[in-house]
C-alpha cells in the first residue's frame, strides 16, 4: 500500500521539491548557485544570440537576392530601351 504513495504521479510536490532545494543548497553552497545561475543565463542570452544572427543572415541574403533581381530587372529594361530607340 506503501508503495503507492510515492508513485511517479505524486513527484513534484511543494514539500519534495523544497527538499531537493535545501540539498542542492548545502551542497552547492549560496554563491556557487549564483555563478551557475549566472552562467545558464549567459549561455541562454549568447543562444538566442545566435538565432538572431543567424535569422538576421538569412533575411539579408534574401534581400541581397531581391536587389540582384531588381539590378537584372533594370538592366533588361535598359537593354530593350535601347534596341527600340530608332537610329
Amino acid at each position: 500500500m506503501s508503495a503507492h504513495l510515492y508513485a511517479a504521479g505524486n513527484f513534484g510536490s511543494p514539500m519534495q521539491l523544497l527538499i531537493i532545494l535545501v540539498i542542492v543548497l548545502i551542497f552547492f553552497g549560496g554563491s556557487r548557485l549564483r555563478n551557475l545561475g549566472g552562467d545558464l543565463g549567459g549561455a541562454i542570452k549568447g543562444f538566442k544570440k545566435a538565432m538572431g544572427d543567424a535569422d538576421k543572415e538569412k533575411e539579408q541574403e534574401k534581400l541581397t537576392a531581391d536587389q540582384q533581381k531588381i539590378i537584372e530587372g533594370s538592366v533588361e529594361k535598359e537593354k530593350v530601351a535601347e534596341k527600340e530607340q530608332p537610329k
